[in-house]
């Protein structure tokens, strides 16, 4: 009865899809018949005129009228057709594996397709996000690099094709389920999505994608910027045919998608059933734990032009200590004496690095590449690569900020001779009653002074209710920021080494980068694609640098060491514990201008502020 129902819901399912698809093939058939009905009608009217049929002076200047309006609407639809034909679409930025490098896990994808009776995935990718589906790269722009690249780590795996009439697509795989899940989990999270090769075998639908996917190329292409006013002009009304064809055919696509997930999910229940409602909770979690990473761990490392090498692997560590935190997260690391899914690679330290390097250019924009200002790190060494490095970068520009102000040095007391940069200057200016006047921006500013200026003085909504010297240093601190990332971003750009290197060419981040390819698979000029997280306000900039200056402090002068928390990024350990109360005794400073809470902690912990620290 089951079998039945599931054939049903499947059956159902699928005939929605290719209902739908073939409404979508409608329309540009209805969008071909007017371009061509001018035409048409010139032919008829040239062919009558020409036996005698349509004579006179009527006729002619129908006919002459209507012959070169019909020369130009073909003229347009050929343009039109050209555009859309020859426009790139759009492919997720992954690193494709190949059968060699993964032959466990090219072995299982062709099991579970010959269990649902569907036609095997084209090849392989991996992206570093949480999530799993199936990409068409059929376009001519998306074909495979030669031969000989396939080999490697990074190069483009097939699968034996079940079926020749339409190329199956490429199964793009989260890598952070590679790590967290079991292999079990792996096969029974993968079972829905592999079961939609089997509808998009299907003409129709497969000749809808392309029609759809084309369109929304289309309008990528003519809204591109850089180009001169008449191509402009006539891109602008290419664009505007392209976008009104994707307005009338978007309710369709939708249903049709839709009906292609409900014919996959119907044919993979009999496939891990059981085991797949217990797979999708590890899917949440790894969401959430790898959100965490990137956002608490990793983000900090990218600031400093550094890279975390093995993201994949840390995401297990998180995980894992958060199932030591949190009781209702208890049950999952009993799972981790079960076989882990990136055994099914060859090399997991190679892929693990690459799909790192990927991550650190997608949610961050860095370069392709490793290089001078841009170098991978292990977790063994982030604490002092990263994490001193960090605090004392932030509490050198702290200083920095102070002596453009004009604060003066506090002696270091104790006979030490010369001032040096200590926390005492930071308390002690912070703590001043005497307000400082707030900035105002130069009346004739030039092009270079207008954005930081602005960024440097408008602090009202951000600042509300801290004292007036805490939002001038922000202010301060947050223009140096800007300008420090600026430069750095040209810096960046200059010595980028082109995407291609990750997505066709390349190899693993240890294998030198191959020369530009200019059908890139994926346009890399407005990255991050995906950043994480907002640019940081005045407050909070002030904030994290006046806990570095502490950190320092305490590292120089109480023996405390810098630290990695897998789910709170960069921690301070004091006498081998992580200290977690510090972050309210520097907020009341900066909001109250009041140091006795924040003296009364450093005096507990053995800290001397009057003390100069190390500075990078």
């Amino acid at each position: 009865m089951s079998t039945s129902g599931g054939g049903m819901g499947r059956d159902a399912g699928a005939q929605s899809a290719r209902s739908r698809a073939l409404a979508v093939l409608r329309l540009r058939s209805r969008a071909l018949a007017v371009a061509l009905l001018p035409a048409a009608v010139a032919v008829i009217l040239l062919v009558g005129g020409s036996t005698g049929h349509f004579v006179g002076t009527g006729w002619d200047v129908v006919r002459w009228t209507l012959t070169p309006l019909a020369v130009l609407v073909l003229l347009a639809a050929a343009g039109v057709a050209l555009v859309v034909a020859r426009a790139r679409p759009a492919v997720s930025p992954t690193v494709p594996i190949a059968e060699g490098a993964a032959p466990d896990l090219y072995r299982m994808v062709r099991d579970l397709a010959d269990r649902l009776d569907v036609p095997v995935p084209s090849a392989i990718a991996l992206t570093p996000d949480c999530d799993s589906w199936l990409e068409d790269r059929t376009h001519p722009a998306h074909g495979p690099p030669p031969v000989e690249e396939h080999g490697d780590v990074a190069g483009s795996g097939r699968l034996p094709h079940r079926r020749t009439t339409v190329a199956a697509p490429v199964l793009v795989i989260g890598s952070p389920f590679l790590w967290w899940m079991r292999v079990g989990e792996l096969r029974a999270v993968l079972a829905p999505v592999v079961a939609g090769t089997g509808p998009s075998a299907h003409p129709d639908i497969a000749a809808a994608r392309r029609f759809v996917r084309g369109l929304d190329a289309a309008v990528a292409v003519t809204s591109e910027p850089r180009r001169g006013p008449v191509f402009r002009a006539v891109f602008a009304g290419v664009g505007w045919i392209a976008r009104s064809l994707l307005r009338g055919c978007r309710v369709h696509t939708a249903e049709m998608e839709r009906g292609v997930a409900a014919a996959a999910a119907d044919r993979a229940q009999a496939v891990d059933y059981g085991l797949r409602i217990v797979a999708q909770e590890q899917v949440g979690l790894a969401y959430a734990g790898w959100d965490r990473l990137l956002t608490r761990v990793a983000l900090p490392a990218w600031r400093m032009g550094r890279w975390p090498s093995r993201l994949n692997a840390g995401v297990v560590a998180a995980l894992t200590e958060l199932s030591r935190r949190d009781r209702l997260a208890e049950g999952f690391a009993s799972r981790l004496g079960e076989r882990p899914a990136c055994d099914l690679l060859e090399e997991p330290g190679a892929v693990d690095e690459a799909t790192s390097l990927l991550a650190a250019r997608l949610f961050h924009g860095g370069p392709a590449g490793s290089g001078p200002e841009w170098s991978p790190v292990r977790w063994g060494d982030y604490p002092e690569e990263v994490v001193d490095r960090k605090w004392r970068a932030d509490a050198a520009r702290l200083h920095r900020v102070l002596d453009a102000l004009g604060v003066r040095p506090v002696d270091g007391g104790e006979g030490l001779g010369s001032a040096g940069p200590t926390l005492s200057r930071v308390l002690d200016h912070l703590t001043d009653p005497v307000p400082v006047p707030r900035a105002e921006p130069p009346v004739h500013a030039g092009p270079e002074d207008t954005d930081a200026d602005a960024d440097a003085v408008d602090y009202d909504e951000d600042l509300a209710g801290t004292t007036p010297r805490s939002a001038a240093l922000a202010a301060r601190i947050s223009a140096e920021v800007a300008r420090e990332g600026a430069a750095a971003t040209e810096r960046a750009a200059a010595a980028s080494i082109p995407a291609s290197a990750l997505t066709s060419a390349g190899s693993a981040p240890t294998v030198p980068p191959a020369p530009a390819d200019p059908a890139s698979l994926w346009d890399d000029r407005a990255l991050p694609l995906l950043p994480l997280q907002p640019p940081r306000t005045g407050r909070e900039l002030l904030a994290d640098h006046i806990m570095a200056m502490v950190c320092c402090a305490a590292m120089d002068t109480a023996g405390a060491t810098p630290g990695l928390d897998w789910l709170d990024g960069p921690a301070l350990l004091i006498g081998g514990v992580r200290v977690t109360d510090l972050p309210a005794q520097v907020m009341t400073l900066i909001e109250d201008g009041d140091p006795v809470a924040l003296r009364l902690w450093l005096t507990r912990q053995g800290i001397r502020p009057e003390k100069p620290v190390r500075l990078v």
